[in-house]
């Protein structure tokens, strides 16, 4: 997996770079098969904003948070970004016992 962080109008320090690629390896937990995720970090108005686009294998899902520093937009940001994830992997599972069962006692 590839994580990718840039600043619109901020210069992305080294703490901010290591701190948004922590938090987003954690993601990794709900799905394994991420290839990328494009972090842009920058400002909109007094608030400090986020956005992520991930790629997963054929869907592109994106998520983007606001907080009043940098460090907090992160955190909710990557919160969205699980529960996008939970969902995505939700509807990807097949949850009808009885297409199982015919499938596993054939």
């Amino acid at each position: 997996m590839q994580i990718i962080v840039k600043g619109h109008q901020v210069e992305v320090t080294p703490a901010l770079r290591d701190y948004a690629t922590s938090k987003f390896e954690r993601v990794t937990r709900f799905w394994d098969q991420l290839h990328e995720i494009n972090v842009v970090l920058g400002l909109d108005g007094v608030m400090h904003k986020v956005d992520a686009t991930m790629q997963l294998s054929g869907k592109t899902l994106h998520a983007d948070a606001t907080g009043q520093d940098m460090y907090a937009a992160i955190d909710v940001l990557v919160d969205k970004v699980e529960m996008q994830l939970r969902k995505h992997k939700g509807k990807q599972t097949d949850h009808r016992a009885e297409a199982v069962r015919a499938e596993r006692y054939v």
